[in-house]
């Protein structure tokens, strides 16, 4: 016959099988359609592929079955719901497109008969069949009781064959393998086999499901368990426990370092899980763990390479400092070329006030490594550097470990600040601590007590300051690189003030250009009338005092501009307070000028000696110390053995007291310095020769007469240029001392080299 025809997606429709379905496909509605005009039959085939919008013969399976439509209902959509009864099977012979739908010429195929089989085998297969059915009802609850209950009181064996067929939800592909065999005994063998494999797998599903049920009822027991348990240890105070101990190890995964490190960490963690919440020991575990995972083992910043930007930086943030600047310089060079390098260990020695520590925080900008500082004046416990015992209540790692977790890089620069005011006491020796951190050879294994694991300290940068290397012990000093920051001079400060410290407190103080100016004599005057020291920092609070009165006038409506000049200074800073010793202004008898250098710069000191009736005592006032009294016995020593050349008498010393005085009695001097002074005032005193006013001079002596080398050099220069001194006398060795310095130092004085006194008196004396 020909009929309509409908491709079925997903679906099969077995004879005598009632069910309904929706159609949404054009060509299937108008097939329905044709169908209801005529007999109300139409031809209900599979397709093979359900991705098949519009398939041909090819495409559908060759056995169908031809169905009687019931009822047809329209849907919102354009979609249509139909209900349909299979009646036989058929078998497609052709297939065509008429008019829009699908029109298929189909031949019946009439099942075929139990031709051997008689009514005893009918029945066992029947009953072979019940027993499946009964035990897939077992295995399967989705089949209701009433179906079971109705397949098991089918009477003939085709019957049996057709509930089962339509009634157990079989795969579409079993139900097209069940309408494409017409042989009733192959598909008595097919429905046997479909519905044992039925049944093993709902048997494995039902054993599966009830291992994932028993699974589930395990985890279900154990959250409830856990959530009881947590919410007692709440009621206790002990979750924090395990949830710090759950963040610590995820941290430990995170964390970049060694296996001992990590070993070490993991076993503490181990431990702080086992221990009571609140307890001393849970505080003291949760600290040390905290510390290891804050700590860069080998976490590293990106170090800069490139010279120009670093030389750069340097220039501008910093005046002059031409050594220090020179020496960084270096060690980039190096470290670009090796790609490492060791870190030196550099020491800034120098006045206060002279940017040591402004410095180390500029190379740190220009190496682009992270900078801490730590202070060291005044510590007196070496557990401050090494950090204490973890035995200890309160126990803390010591200041470098700290600084390296607060820098978060193992490559820091690290300022060492105030190096040589370091002290020590019953409770160590922190100097003697420094002497693993600061040697390059030992210090990429240091030990901190608190963290007891080996820190590595090679890649870090060390600058030290210090304002003089004479308190800092020696083996300590041997390990640094030691750069002298000297005074500044008045043109030196000038520039700095120009460049740095007036823009710097303008915007402190929230001045503009164009309210607040300052004229570069008013800042001469500053340095030269109401300042006295080696480095910059009075200046600048002379410049900050300005800015804030100038605010305050500006703010009071007075003024909307505020100009400071050398005339109008004296209003704002009040009378002059500097007074510089100037030379006397005529020569004396027992009157000398010398050179000191103190820890804020140099400074010149009148050296008086008279000489009056007594019994041969050498009286010395104005605090010396032990190294100048006993210049001062030297050089009285060498007076008297050359007293003959000079036509004194050996009875005037028995008869005499000398009495060697320095001004300004009430502070402090020492060192080595003033040998030649004191010799030339008690020789001029003895023999009543006056020395030349325009005149100072700085050396030791010794018993012989020869004029030793000293230090300090470039500020005891500096000082003798301020007290408008122009000759000075030298000791030879220094001359290489004296060719380091700039001409502006030099400009205008009269630098004389000596070897020995007779040089130092020809100069000296009248």
């Amino acid at each position: 016959m020909t009929i309509p025809a409908i491709a079925l997606r997903g679906l099969c429709v077995l004879p005598k099988m009632v069910v309904h379905f929706d159609v949404s496909r054009r060509k299937s509605i108008l097939a329905l359609e044709k169908a209801m005009v005529g007999d109300q039959k139409i031809f209900l085939v599979a397709q093979k592929s359900v991705q098949d919008e519009d398939p041909g013969k090819e495409e559908l399976y060759s056995i169908g079955t031809i169905g009687m439509i019931k009822q047809i209902l329209k849907l919102p959509g354009g979609m249509v719901r139909v209900l349909v009864e299979g009646l036989e099977r058929a078998q497609l012979s052709a297939l065509e497109a008429e008019e829009g739908y699908l029109e298929a010429d189909v031949e019946v195929c009439p099942p075929e008969p139990f031709l051997e089989a008689d009514d005893v085998t009918k029945e066992a297969m029947c009953r072979i069949l019940k027993e499946h059915v009964e035990k897939y009802a077992a295995v399967n609850p989705a089949l209701s009781k009433d179906v079971a209950t109705m397949l098991l009181e089918s009477r003939t064996l085709e019957e049996l064959l057709d509930e089962i067929s339509i009634s157990i939800p079989f795969s579409m592909e079993n139900k097209q393998q069940l309408i494409e065999t017409t042989s009733l005994p192959e598909r008595y063998v097919l429905v046997e086999q479909i519905l044992g494999t039925e049944v093993e797998i709902s048997r494995i599903k039902q054993e599966f499901q009830e291992k994932v049920k028993e699974r589930i009822d395990k985890n279900q027991k154990e959250y409830i368990l856990r959530e009881q348990m947590k919410l007692i240890k709440e009621e206790l105070g002990e979750d924090t426990i395990q949830a710090d101990a759950e963040q610590f190890e995820r941290q430990l995964e995170k964390l970049k370092a060694g296996k001992e490190v990590k070993e070490r960490i993991s076993k503490e963690i181990g431990r702080y899980k086992t221990m009571p919440m609140g307890s001393q020991e849970a505080y003291v575990s949760r600290n040390y763990i905290e510390t290891l995972l804050g700590l860069p083992w080998s976490r590293m910043s990106r170090d800069n390479k490139d010279l120009a930007r670093a030389e750069k930086i340097l220039e501008e943030d910093h005046y002059g400092l031409e050594k220090v600047k020179e020496r960084v310089m270096e060690f980039l060079a190096v470290r670009s070329l090796t790609g490492k390098g060791d870190s030196p260990i550099i020491c800034l020695v120098g006045p206060p006030g002279t940017g040591k520590t402004s410095i180390a925080r500029s190379v740190a900008r220009a190496l682009g490594k992270r900078y801490v500082r730590i202070c060291l004046g005044g510590i007196r416990d070496e557990a401050e550097i090494r950090g204490h015992r973890r035995t200890y209540v309160g126990a803390m790692p010591g200041r470098v470990a700290a600084a390296l977790k607060q820098a978060g890089a193992s490559n820091p620069l690290m300022l060492l600040d105030e190096v040589d005011k370091v002290g020590s006491d019953y409770k160590g020796d922190p100097a003697s601590a420094l002497l693993e951190i600061l040697d390059s050879a030992q210090n990429d294994t240091f030990r901190d007590h608190y963290i007891e694991l080996p820190l590595d300290l090679s890649n870090v940068l060390f600058i030290a300051t210090a304002n003089t290397t004479q308190t800092i012990p020696r083996p300590l000093l041997d390990r640094m690189e030691i750069i002298e920051v000297s005074s500044y001079t008045e043109n030196e400060k000038y520039h700095i003030a120009d460049k740095y410290l007036v823009v710097k407190q303008m915007k402190k103080n929230g001045l503009t250009a164009d309210q607040f100016s300052v004229s570069a004599k008013a800042v001469r005057k500053i340095i030269h009338n109401y300042t006295r020291e080696a480095g910059v920092r009075e200046l600048e609070r002379k410049i900050g005092e300005l800015c804030r009165k100038a605010a305050k006038e500006l703010l009071d409506g007075k003024k909307k501009q505020v100009k400071i000049t050398e005339g109008n200074l004296e209003k704002y800073l009040g009378k002059e307070l500097v007074r510089f010793e100037t030379v006397n202004e005529e020569d004396a008898v027992g009157i000398v000028r010398g050179l000191a250098w103190t820890s804020v710069g140099g400074d010149t000191l009148e050296v008086e000696v008279n000489l009056m009736p007594g019994s041969g005592k050498l009286h010395l006032t104005g605090q010396m110390g032990d190294v100048m009294k006993e210049s001062a016995e030297a050089a009285l020593s060498y007076v008297r053995s050359v007293s003959p050349a000079y036509q004194v008498d050996s009875a005037v010393y028995e008869k005499n007291d000398i009495h060697v005085h320095i001004p300004e009695g009430a502070v402090p001097k020492d060192g080595p310095s003033a040998g030649i002074t004191m010799a030339t005032a008690m020789l001029s005193a003895v023999t009543n020769k006056k020395v030349k006013a325009d005149l100072a001079m700085t050396g030791e002596i010794t018993l012989r007469g020869r004029v030793l080398p000293i230090g300090g050099l470039k500020e005891k220069l500096l000082a003798a240029k301020m007290a408008d001194i122009h000759t000075v006398l030298v000791p030879g060795n220094n001359k290489p001392h004296v060719q380091e310095l700039s001409s502006e130092i030099l400009d205008g004085m009269d630098i004389k080299f000596v070897g020995s006194m007779d040089e130092v008196l020809k100069e000296a004396l009248v």
